[in-house]
């Protein structure tokens, strides 16, 4: 199971952003999105309707402790960061763990996700989108497997091609 966890939504600033994160958590694999920082009903209704229409599982929740989160989360955790260890020195030995929580950041994250994280990885060591290094990661985490997966309980499907856009619908 993976989980990410997105610090410090801004419902004013971030609803875009923190909707890629959702999307691209959703599409590479992940089964959820928790979000702290302020509660934001439309971003929940956006990302509960890709799912509705896209299919799942995925399941996005606000919560307002990320310190619990992390403290008494079951697996690892892994925070993205530009400061932490080169992903390709630590990703064999997170591939391990059955149950990830992967975090990232939106404002300034606090000093002590650092330290209360199992992992501190950088998918690079310049300044990056999350949405980027979120992407990256699962790729890596999963070995590029995610690409080949299918979602079930889908009311529209993509039919891929060489040119233009064909869908098709299942419900």
């Amino acid at each position: 199971m993976i989980t990410v966890l997105r610090l410090g939504h801004r419902a004013g600033r971030d609803p875009r952003i923190s909707t890629h994160c959702a999307l691209v958590a959703r599409a590479f694999g992940a089964t959820s999105l928790i979000y702290t920082g302020e509660h934001d009903i439309g971003l929940e209704k956006s990302v509960r309707s890709i799912v509705q229409n896209w299919g799942g599982p995925f399941v996005i929740e606000h919560e307002s402790s990320w310190r619990s989160l992390i403290k008494d989360f079951p697996g690892k955790s892994v925070h993205l960061t530009m400061y932490g260890l080169p992903i390709q020195e630590k990703i064999r030995e997170i591939r391990k763990s059955k149950d990830i929580l992967v975090i990232i950041g939106g404002q300034k994250v606090p000093a002590d996700v650092y330290g209360m994280s199992d992992f501190n990885i950088g998918v690079t060591s310049q300044p990056h989108s999350e949405v980027a290094a979120l992407a990256v990661f699962l790729h890596e985490l999963q070995l590029g497997k995610e690409l080949e997966k299918t979602f079930e309980n889908r009311a529209i499907g993509i039919i891929p091609q060489r040119s233009g856009k064909r869908t098709v619908k299942y419900k």
